[in-house]
């Protein structure tokens, strides 16, 4: 086996004890490469189905081409997808781009607070119809307890202090001391009632491994990664107002693999693109430690 197998086995196996595990599961998905390679592996794990609800936080200041390429995989795939957002922020207006808060209030209103209340059941919640191709009210307002996110430990600091079965509160907030240990493939999947736990099928992945397994699968990914004739792409993606892109003239996955083979980025953070890191101190740990993804 190579590395990408031995990659995709280890997450194809946690990816299958997470639903046997825990019965109130679903996936964040925000559509970008690294969960979006998590579905694929997911619909392998599961023999071209997926068998858990998607959900994606909609900030509603995604990049257009974000939401257009969410809804087209996830009626092509025939996904259950759901979403969730802040209403209250976004009707009131208090949002960064509207200048009322900073950027950090801005992610936490509309991402970690969003997010909670979404997971929890206590906000609307929208599931896509696949007949009429548009989102109805959910019905369903049961809490997931166990959440599938596609963090890798070398894109950002915080990250890297993850398990792959990592337990929140019940308010999702992230105690980084109190972390189970996980030696030799062991992973512990019993929490006490109320427990939230976050699993973590791409903890050991890295970037360079991501697009690898891009292009060998030819998973369908947004152009936005990709060079549009501007010298310019996006190696992460995120809310339009605070992110930007990076100096890059590859056009296709291949290309993309190449540019990192070189080191092109090797001391340039993945996520340096991502305006609300900078105002975090370079990382995300005070928003993660209060539920962001």
């Amino acid at each position: 086996m190579n590395q990408l197998d031995k990659l995709e086995a280890q997450s194809v196996y946690l990816l299958r004890e997470a639903y046997k595990e825990f019965k109130s599961l679903c996936m964040l998905w925000s559509v970008g490469k690294d969960s979006t390679v998590m579905l694929w592996l997911t619909r392998k794990a599961f023999f071209g189905h997926v068998p858990i609800p998607l959900v994606h936080i909609d900030t509603h200041y995604k990049i257009p081409e974000m939401i257009r390429y969410r809804d087209a995989i996830a009626l092509e795939w025939k996904l259950t997808m759901i979403y969730g957002e802040n209403k209250t922020a976004l009707d009131t207006k208090q949002t960064f781009p509207d200048g009322a808060i900073d950027r950090i209030s801005c992610c936490k209103a509309l991402k970690s607070d969003a997010l909670k209340h979404t997971l929890s059941g206590t906000w609307p919640r929208y599931k896509l119809n696949h007949d009429t191709q548009k989102y109805d009210l959910d019905t369903n307002t049961a809490p997931y307890t166990g959440v599938i996110v596609g963090a890798r430990a070398d894109e950002e600091g915080s990250r890297s202090k993850e398990r792959y079965f990592s337990p929140r509160d019940k308010q999702n907030d992230w105690d980084v001391g109190d972390q189970p240990p996980e030696f030799w493939n062991q992973y512990k999947t019993d929490f006490p009632p109320g427990t939230h736990i976050r699993i973590h099928p791409l903890l050991d992945w890295t970037e360079l491994n991501i697009w690898e397994y891009i292009e060998r699968e030819n998973i369908p990914i947004t152009d936005l990664y990709f060079d549009q004739g501007e010298g310019k792409r996006y190696r992460s993606l995120g809310c339009y107002p605070c992110t930007t892109p990076v100096e890059s003239t590859a056009t296709t996955v291949t290309e993309v693999v190449n540019e990192l083979r070189t080191g092109k980025f090797a001391n340039i953070a993945e996520r340096s693109g991502r305006a609300q890191d900078k105002e975090d101190g370079g990382g995300l740990e005070t928003l993660r430690r209060e539920g962001y993804m």
